[in-house]
């Protein structure tokens, strides 16, 4: 039986806003966070999920937390689905490491899955910790339906899986804060085959200002941002 996922990337925090890398650092919700994910909440209420799984960083469990209200789930915690960690610079902005580690951003910029910043994880050992996470939780819920909170580069790599993309390359997908997307997993032995069902889907938020835009190919052309 397949298993169904129903993954979020937590909502908008204040280091969002400002493009810092964030990765590890347990850095909260901003009031428009918590506004998407109480929005996302009343979305959920329609959903029949019976597991809810979160990153352990605060920005995932408040974001989960209206979600669990709605459909009395508790919030089961998997560090595993935590952010990639960018090690050093975790907590500055593109001109910040540029000006501070000049040879790591230079390697970055060359998006292949190797490359880590300093005393930080590759896009590979990402992707295997990512892919792993989901493999763990598809075991457990053969069949059933699961919400993940999780981060936008665990979403990245969930894309480029099901897509065949590898992991070379800047991001090719939209990965707004509390977007809904849903894929299905057909065998908990074989993650890597996933079909995506829908994606970025911010129908919840429409109203709401603009998010702060994180868009690697915008890096290469000097552009951080889209705003």
């Amino acid at each position: 039986m397949s298993t169904e996922l129903i993954l979020i990337r937590h909502g908008e925090t204040d280091w969002n806003r400002e493009l810092r890398f964030q990765g590890h650092i347990d850095v909260p919700l901003n009031d428009m966070g918590h506004e998407q994910a109480r929005r996302l909440g009343l979305r959920m209420a329609r959903e029949k999920a019976q597991h809810l799984v979160s990153s352990d960083l605060m920005r995932c469990q408040q974001t989960a937390a209206p979600t669990s209200l709605q459909l009395s789930l508790a919030v089961n915690i998997d560090a595993g689905l935590r952010e990639q960690h960018f090690g050093a610079v975790e907590g500055m902005r593109a001109d910040e490491i540029q000006a501070q580690h000049p040879r790591a951003w230079e390697d970055w910029l060359k998006f292949q899955e190797h490359n880590a910043m300093p005393n930080g994880e590759s896009a590979r050992q990402f992707h295997t910790r990512i892919i792993d996470a989901l493999s763990r939780i598809a075991q457990a819920h053969d069949g059933q339906t699961v919400l993940v909170f999780t981060h936008g580069g665990a979403l990245d790599m969930v894309w480029r899986t099901a897509r065949g993309l590898g992991l070379n390359g800047p991001r090719q997908s939209e990965i707004p804060n509390a977007g809904f997307n849903r894929i299905r997993i057909a065998d908990a032995s074989a993650p890597e085959a996933i079909e995506i069902v829908d994606w970025a889907d911010t129908r919840h938020l429409q109203d709401l200002p603009a998010q702060p835009t994180y868009d690697q190919k915008r890096y290469l052309a000097g552009k951080p941002s889209a705003a």
